[in-house]
């Protein structure tokens, strides 16, 4: 079976959000236009503690954008971001997410971050994700959302991993471009591991 899996629209990665993706929204009726021709669609949620260690203000005189180790993991220093309970961690408001479609939280631990939607950067602990996936027989998925260079590419990455065909939606999706040139790059990267990109 094929998935539509859509990676963390929610209103922080928006414009005018905390960590906002340039034109971040125009995913919204994208994905909105394309999910009917799905069985099954699952939403990745970026869902931080307040005390979250990718978040630059909990790291004393950390600049945002800045790498560090922290953990023994290298680590941008973010803006406080999808924090839990807030409504930069919601769903954008024009987001079609329906009652049967699955939700899987990420990013939930305060020691590391999760750009995957199936793994924590550490490697360490699972979100779920594939478990989901396996229990409803999914082996192929197509992949949208926020944001190109980081939550999709590794998401991405992990699915390949995990043996599922992958494809990458590019209309649905737009990149944070910390460097000039990262968005092209992770679409490289991402067919270099077997994704088909259209």
């Amino acid at each position: 079976m094929k998935a539509l899996l859509a990676v963390d629209v929610q209103n922080d990665f928006c414009p005018g959000g905390s960590l906002a993706v340039a034109r971040g929204d125009q995913v919204v009726p994208y994905i909105n236009s394309i999910r009917d021709g799905y069985a099954l669609v699952i939403f990745t949620q970026d869902w931080h503690p307040p005390d979250h260690a990718s978040f630059a203000s909990n790291h004393p005189g950390a600049r945002v954008g800045e790498l560090r180790e922290v953990n023994g993991v290298r680590q941008i220093m973010w803006p406080d971001h999808c924090v839990q309970h807030t409504r930069g961690a919601e769903f954008h408001d024009a987001l079609d997410v329906r009652p049967q479609d699955k939700v899987v939280r990420k990013g939930e631990l305060t020691a590391v971050d999760s750009y995957s939607g199936f793994l924590d950067n550490d490697r360490q602990h699972e979100t779920g994700l594939r478990g989901l996936l396996q229990q409803q027989d999914v082996d192929e998925v197509d992949v949208a959302g926020l944001a190109t260079d980081y939550c999709v590419k590794f998401t991405v990455l992990d699915a390949l991993q995990a043996g599922l065909r992958v494809r990458v939606l590019r209309a649905g999706c737009r990149a944070v471009n910390l460097n000039p040139g990262d968005e092209e790059a992770a679409y490289r990267e991402m067919a270099q591991a077997g994704a088909q990109v259209v």
